[in-house]
């Protein structure tokens, strides 16, 4: 069994949008005073050098659920539990510097331009989203959804977010999927800043819609900075502010839409066509991109590609191998194996003491002459 996540549009009507909202700002609530509680434990347990004083989940929540006033009855008791549950799993990613969202948790803002919560007791009747009615609550309604491919299978824990006014789930089920016939093929994909290569060819990953939606995103993000710097807080205030804000989480959401489509296009056909792909462990925050205007942005794009390619690996029943991060199959020659170190390495803009192209792989050791993608795809190749 595996959990397949798809993503719904919701159409909720008045009475469900005031319930969402709230659900929304409940889920902040929660997280803030849950964070606050946790930091006071912490700081306790250092302070008196006591680790029986030290903060858990358990702690957190049985004293978070003492304090409840009156009002937070009307709300999902479910909704205070997951929020200090994954403010628990925040806290131990913090202490593993390995993980990609590492950092200490923070609290939530209200002004933050997406607000969510979590359900696990969320159904699926006559094609609609059910949400729990809390006791006392007479006028409760499901809310029409649209976007789901298919809704079979037990539904998990469901996250519901609004943003721009609008309203979506992300909806994970858990299904019984099939494995694909096995080819016999093997490849390898060598992640570039403007595409990918593999044995078949390339994908492009900055085509020129995204690049213009970059640019955009720059734009709106100094016009923004401009208008903090000039008038200070009040400048959140004014219209012009809003409407631009309003622009760039537009223009966000389309960037989300166009990586993923890219990604799960390409993941698709990769583990429709070969049965061990091997691709690079990279550090995408060290990522070379000068010419690049959202760099984060398009650093995202490769990390939800190898999430991706993941999961639909273990779905599927193919192999996926992982090159050591330090293994250099840019620099390495596939002929003779010999490694460019130092001033000899190739870059971005190829090399400048033998003045050779960027895309192109001259090895002083044996003279041969390579695609320098090509070249990386089969060093790649080598490792399975």
């Amino acid at each position: 069994m595996m959990i397949r996540t798809q993503k719904a549009r919701l159409y909720p009507n008045r009475t469900m949008k005031k319930v969402l909202d709230d659900l929304c700002d409940y889920r902040r609530y929660c997280w803030n005073q849950g964070l606050a509680l946790w930091n006071d434990m912490y700081d306790a347990s250092l302070i008196l050098e006591d680790k029986e004083l030290l903060p858990n989940e358990r702690k957190v929540r049985d004293e978070l659920v003492a304090d409840k006033a009156d009002w937070q009855y009307q709300l999902s008791a479910r909704c205070l539990q997951l929020a200090v549950s994954d403010l628990g799993k925040a806290w131990k990613n913090f202490f593993n510097k390995a993980h990609p969202d590492w950092g200490r948790p923070q609290f939530k803002s209200k002004k933050a331009p997406r607000q969510g919560f979590k359900t696990d007791r969320a159904k699926i009747v006559n094609g609609k989203l059910r949400l729990d009615k809390p006791r006392g609550i007479k006028k409760w309604y499901d809310i029409r959804l649209k976007g789901a491919k298919s809704l079979k299978g037990e539904l998990k824990v469901v996250s519901i977010y609004r943003e721009n006014g609008k309203y979506w789930a992300s909806l994970p089920f858990e299904v019984e999927i099939k494995t694909k016939a096995k080819t016999g093929k093997q490849t390898a994909v060598d992640v570039n800043v403007g595409h990918f290569i593999y044995t078949e060819g390339q994908v492009k990953t900055l085509p020129h819609n995204l690049k213009t939606l970059y640019e955009r995103i720059k734009h709106y993000q100094r016009s923004l900075a401009r208008k903090r710097k000039a008038n200070g807080k009040k400048a959140a205030q004014s219209n012009n502010y809003a409407e631009t804000k309003a622009k760039l989480q537009r223009d966000y959401r389309k960037v989300a839409n166009t990586q993923h489509d890219i990604v799960q296009k390409f993941t698709t056909e990769l583990v429709n066509n070969y049965d061990e792909i091997v691709i690079e462990d990279l550090d995408v925050k060290r990522m070379q991109m000068s010419h690049v205007a959202s760099k984060g942005l398009q650093r995202s794009l490769f990390g939800c590609f190898r999430q991706v390619l993941n999961y639909k690996c273990q779905w599927y029943g193919k192999e996926l191998f992982l090159a050591d991060k330090f293994y250099s199959s840019t620099q390495r020659c596939s002929r003779c194996g010999f490694v460019k170190t130092g001033d000899d390495k190739i870059g971005l803009d190829g090399n400048m003491k033998h003045k050779t192209k960027h895309n192109e792989y001259v090895c002083y050791e044996c003279g041969a002459v390579m695609d320098r993608d090509e070249n990386a795809v089969t060093n790649l190749l080598a490792l399975i």
